[in-house]
């Protein structure tokens, strides 16, 4: 059996509480989009104008016959190039 409160206190009614998510109670043509934090089109409207790519491909004529040649471009500073008609080879430091 329940105790009685003693007669100067009174006790306090507990409340119900019905926990429900919210989302049941929203409308299905209601739609939520997040529009907090970092854009995605931030870096297209920042972006700098692309710069021109040089050539993949570099023109040299060899010291010997004279035959131009077009070589891919080094990626060192020191490369050799050895011309397909004469086999002679060229070094660049």
């Amino acid at each position: 059996m329940a105790t009685k409160a003693p007669p100067g206190k009174r006790r306090k009614k507990k409340r119900k509480i019905r926990l429900s998510l919210k989302s049941s109670k929203l409308k299905k043509s209601d739609s939520y989009s997040d529009q907090v934090g970092w854009s995605t089109d931030v870096g297209r409207t920042l972006e700098e104008a692309a710069k021109p790519k040089g050539p993949d491909t570099i023109k040299h004529q060899c010291e010997m016959c004279g035959t131009i040649m077009k070589v891919p471009k080094p990626k060192k500073a020191r490369y050799t190039i050895t011309c397909p008609h004469c086999d002679h080879q060229e070094s660049f430091n």
